[in-house]
């Protein structure tokens, strides 16, 4: 495991990452983004991971279908948070097979594949419920964040 959020990955890492969100998002009008930090602060992953949902205010797409992949590299530790809006069409599990995939690939140490894994598997769930229209507009920016 990296010693910090600056060698978690490389910067061609980060450039592969942000494409696979790019590449995500041509399959869904939903809004993917990532953040790492070092240790998760507060209450627990799933709270960590909300509070940064609207710290990043991710809670102002007009569908309510943004997507937080959080990454907490001390604890070994990650969380998927989706939107109101996709939480009340899916069904409790929706992240469930995306979770595996990306847990697969962390444990083995790949942690750019678990989240370009993670990344485009949530591009294809969503686009069940929020396909891509020609009128859709990147509302949020697809760099990875840091904290």
């Amino acid at each position: 495991m990296p010693n910090n959020v600056e060698d978690f990955l490389s910067t061609s890492e980060e450039q592969e990452i942000v494409e696979a969100i790019r590449v995500a998002e041509l399959n869904t009008s939903g809004e993917i983004r990532v953040h790492i930090e070092q240790t998760c602060k507060g209450d627990g992953i799933t709270t960590r991971a909300l509070d940064l949902f609207h710290t990043l205010k991710m809670d102002n797409t007009k569908l309510q279908n943004g997507v937080l992949i959080y990454v907490a590299i001390d604890d070994k530790a990650f969380a998927i948070y989706g939107d109101k809006g996709i939480n009340d069409k899916v069904e409790s599990t929706f992240w469930d097979s995306t979770k595996n995939v990306m847990q697969m690939h962390f444990k083995q140490g790949d942690f750019k594949k678990g989240l370009i894994e993670g990344i485009l598997k949530s591009g294809e769930e969503l686009k069940r419920y929020f396909p891509y229209s020609d009128t859709d507009t990147n509302e949020l920016t697809n760099e990875i964040s840091k904290g």
